[in-house]
């Protein structure tokens, strides 16, 4: 089987090259039937080529087949009674076809199991080759000692005031147990060196934002099994096909949406109304050290509850906000992505390095560097001081349609419309983690809050929970009955919620299904049944969903249009 459909391919396209047009009909014909079933477009496509004018054309599907051996990982003891077959059975031309157009990774060791292979199916040149999951990936988080220092302090000031008074010998041991706490955090074996990505020195502004941060999630709720989450969902009206994505800052106060009429709609999600910066003028003339001096700034007469941005002169595919809602990011079919003033709700910047449509942009977790993802099947690195790209990530057979960036920073993750997710190193700009198994294109990527496992879905209908460490696939979840756009950790990523165009928002339980650590390799868990770890289902009237949100205090959240009745 796992032969089978590369050599079907290789075989019905040298009959084509060589002119043997009938019998390339009639092998095609014969043969087709028996490939999986996820296969049926790519097979339409290959029908489509039915003279050797074809295969000299520009075609997409043949270059990728022609420009790149088929990858195969097969036991050592299945390579052996394949080889013999063919010797035995004087199949010269399937051996010249194997050894010309195929990579076997042999491996010793028992076979595996049909689910194991089909586990890792689907990917246009078969599996990943075996130098593409080597690298070692610093998965760990990287914990701010400042940060940390002044989250314990900001919890015991009340009480260490009295302490010291009191008793300074208690004092003293709590700031021993901080300086300690401090250490553990950055103690982790597995995460990078907190300069390995340069950042620029956080601002006061920012470590204010961090430390409230941090509050609110100490307050959340823990769910689970036992309790499931408040769900919210945001309706957009007259909306219908021309809403194309969303995005919900960080905090959870404002929502950005993109539109096939170049528009971007911000709006705000608390009480709180959008206000404008004030006039060059009236900000000289205020105080700068007032205590309310960050509400002087703002024109309370330029109070709305939402606004509109214009700039792009195309369908805007991505929005996204840096981690203290000061920025969005836009990228449109024009080509660029463009920067925006929440203060002042105008452009910034635009940059133009991708010549085809950008499909999605994504601040990193710390802001600063963002990631593109285009047509042209490349990711980008930029940073918000420089008009040139950092890194161009190559690498993928077609789209970037999707992107997310790993808490600590240091890596990004795309998924394509070749089936596959690839993890990125910024530092080196190298693929450093390439996992197939989906059978059509990948819309939604995500990154568990502890760096440890990404989740990937879309087209398939399937959601496959994947371990970075180990390079390989723990669990699939299955239960949508169409494609699969949105995917959301809560915030202590105990539970994973999914949604898509079914109009259905499902909960899974992922906390049971991460093996225990004494286990030797994730793969042994493909054979367990997933279908008890969904937890509850909702679904809307008529309303896909686009996207999916957790708050800091693990209330969820969705977006999608009112589609009415149809």
């Amino acid at each position: 089987s796992l032969v089978l459909y590369p050599v079907f391919v290789h075989l019905y396209l040298e009959c084509v090259y060589k002119g043997y047009i009938n019998e390339a009909e009639k092998f095609y014909d014969k043969f087709s039937k028996y490939q999986e079933s996820y296969r049926f477009e790519d097979l339409q496509i290959l029908r489509l080529l039915k003279k050797k004018e074809h295969m000299i054309s520009n075609n997409e599907y043949l270059n990728m087949f022609r420009s790149n051996k088929y990858v195969i990982r097969m036991a050592r003891e299945s390579f052996n009674v394949l080889k013999k077959y063919l010797q035995v059975k004087n199949m010269d031309v399937l051996l010249n076809l194997i050894q010309q157009h195929f990579h076997l990774d042999v491996f010793d060791g028992r076979p595996r199991n049909q689910k194991a292979i089909d586990a890792t199916a689907g990917y246009f040149t078969g599996e990943a080759p075996p130098d593409a999951n080597k690298a070692k990936v610093f998965f760990g988080l990287i914990h701010d000692p400042e940060l940390m220092a002044a989250l314990a302090d900001d919890g015991d000031s009340e009480d260490e005031a009295a302490v010291v008074d009191k008793d300074k010998e208690k004092h003293k041991k709590k700031k021993a147990r901080r300086d300690e706490g401090k250490k553990r955090h950055t103690a982790d074996p597995n995460a990078p060196k907190s300069d390995r990505i340069p950042f620029p020195k956080m601002k006061d502004s920012e470590k204010r934002f961090n430390l409230m941060m941090y509050k609110d999630i100490s307050k959340r709720l823990h769910v689970g099994p036992n309790k499931i989450p408040s769900i919210c969902f945001y309706t957009f009206l007259n909306a219908q096909d021309n809403l194309n994505c969303v995005e919900i800052s960080e905090d959870s106060s404002l929502i950005a949406a993109g539109f096939d009429d170049s528009s971007i709609k911000v709006s705000t999600l608390n009480p709180k109304k959008l206000r404008t910066l004030k006039t060059v003028n009236e900000l000289a003339k205020i105080d700068k050290e007032a205590d309310d001096v960050l509400e002087r700034v703002m024109n309370e007469k330029s109070a709305a509850e939402s606004r509109q941005l214009y700039g792009h002169s195309g369908p805007v595919f991505g929005v996204s906000f840096n981690h203290d809602k000061s920025f969005l990011l836009s990228s449109s079919e024009d080509g660029s992505v463009r920067l925006w003033s929440m203060h002042t709700f105008t452009n910034l910047v635009s940059w133009k390095g991708h010549i085809y449509p950008v499909w999605d942009v994504q601040f990193s977790p710390r802001g600063y560097y963002f990631v593109s993802g285009s047509y042209d099947r490349t990711a980008r690195l930029w940073c918000t001081e420089s008009s040139q790209s950092l890194r161009i990530f190559a690498g993928h057979l077609s789209d970037v349609n999707v992107i997310d960036f790993h808490p600590n920073s240091n890596y990004v993750a795309t998924g394509s419309a070749d089936r596959t997710v690839r993890i990125w190193d910024l530092q080196t700009g190298t693929s450093v983690r390439l996992f197939t198994g989906h059978k059509a294109g990948v819309l939604s990527v995500k990154f568990s809050p502890d760096g440890r496992h990404l989740v990937s879905s879309g087209v398939d209908k399937r959601i496959i929970l994947w371990d970075i460490a180990e390079a390989a696939p723990l669990a699939e979840f299955t239960g949508h009955s169409s494609t699969v756009n949105s995917l959301c950790f809560s915030r202590e990523g105990h539970m994973l919620a999914s949604a898509g165009m079914d109009n259905c928002v499902k909960l899974w339980d992922v906390k049971g299904v991460y093996p225990a650590e004494e286990d030797d390799h994730a793969e042994s868990n493909l054979s367990k049944n997933f279908n008890n770890c969904e937890l509850a289902s909702f679904v809307t009237k008529s309303s896909p969903i686009h996207h999916l949100h957790f708050t800091r205090k693990n209330l969820l959240l969705g977006c999608g249009p009112f589609m009415g009745s149809s």
